[in-house]
């Protein structure tokens, strides 16, 4: 049998403990209460792209409430890394994808504040004002992302995922499985024909000479619980049908007791394609980023 190449969660004890490191290709969920950890481990894994890949990669942040991810900040902090924001009214033209490096290591989808958006939390009108908006947005989601994999990168962490009761009543999950199926596993000219539509037949040679292959991208979705207790975490269900259970690799940062004290720590939940410990790592975090004990 011969073994996979891993690629590097840009955490070298991590990436032990994973046999490696995570399976390219595949997506990781981080699991975790606000504060925990979870941007400074998705920063980690995109700035590892840049020696495994020769590029980082990027974030495509679809927080609604208006409370900022601090990724610029903690990228200039622990890399040096300042990071360009995309142009969130990006037009698919030729020229942007194929004559520019790079359409940016950062977009924000939803640039104004607001409530959770959840089925829940809102009016009918405002539900249904929310998804006319993410029906606009769409396109500039894949151009963000079909762009930057056009331009070689090839690592995806996408964030501002809240907890819901029910899945299918957040805004965000739904265009979190759109972009996963629709455009991370998606055959790349299969992406440029949604994308450029009308101008993609005349446009076609171009195209096919700036492919890449899906099966080479990989995601970290940051997924943020209610539960802040490690313990917890570790008792919830990974739901069938559920984006935890579709996963190929499901990491829970959470908090621990010992003793007097409250400490940071981890668990591998799942992790398919090698054996893995049931060991809780303790961490902690510093401006490099997270460091285990």
């Amino acid at each position: 049998m011969v073994e996979q190449t891993r690629q590097s969660t840009g955490i070298p004890a991590l990436d032990k403990h994973l046999g490696g490191g995570l399976v390219p290709g595949t997506s990781a969920v981080i699991v975790g209460a606000t504060g925990i950890g979870k941007t400074q481990a998705g920063l980690q894994f995109l700035h590892a792209g840049k020696q495994a890949e020769g590029q980082r990669g990027v974030i495509f942040d679809m927080c609604s409430r208006g409370d900022s991810q601090n990724h610029s900040d903690y990228a200039q902090r622990m890399f040096g890394w300042q990071m360009r924001k995309a142009d969130p009214s990006i037009v698919p033209n030729l020229s942007q994808f194929f004559d520019a490096p790079s359409l940016g290591d950062y977009l924000r989808l939803f640039e104004h504040s607001g409530r959770r958006v959840t089925r829940q939390d809102l009016e009918w009108d405002e539900w249904r004002h929310w998804q006319i908006e993410l029906n606009a947005k769409l396109r500039t989601a894949v151009a963000f992302l079909y762009g930057n994999f056009v331009s070689g990168r090839r690592r995806v962490v996408v964030d501002g995922i809240e907890p819901v009761d029910t899945p299918h009543d957040s805004i965000q999950l739904q265009l979190y499985e759109y972009i996963y199926h629709q455009v991370l596993r998606k055959e790349a000219n299969w992406v440029a024909r949604d994308l450029f539509r009308e101008s993609y037949r005349a446009n076609e040679s171009t195209i096919a000479d700036h492919t890449y292959d899906p099966a080479g991208i990989s995601c970290m979705l940051l997924y943020t619980s209610r539960e802040s207790m490690l313990e917890e975490l570790i008792a919830r269900p990974l739901d069938e049908g559920d984006m935890l259970s579709n996963a190929n690799t499901v990491i829970l940062m959470g908090k621990i007791r010992d003793g007097m004290s409250v400490k940071k720590a981890l668990y591998v939940a799942k992790h398919r394609g090698s054996a893995c410990s049931d060991q809780i790592l303790t961490f902690t975090i510093d401006d490099r980023g997270i460091r285990l004990d």
